[in-house]
């Protein structure tokens, strides 16, 4: 007699669920994901646009007495 191979279809369900659900996990991240180079990019121009304007600041000087 040749046998089947015996398999659990709870795991192979759950096996099929977590395919699934890694191939919509990765196609959001590439939906809406912000690489980190592009994060890095933004953090640097947000931190030299706050500088700028804090040289240029008018009043509350610690500097006139």
């Amino acid at each position: 007699m040749v046998g089947a191979e015996i398999i659990n279809l709870r795991r192979a369900r759950k096996a099929k669920a977590r395919v699934e659900a890694q191939a919509s996990a990765a196609e959001n991240r590439a939906k809406h994901g912000v690489s980190e180079a592009e994060r890095e990019k933004t953090k640097r121009t947000k931190s030299q646009e706050r500088s700028r304007l804090e040289a240029h600041r008018i009043g509350d000087n610690d500097d006139e007495t």
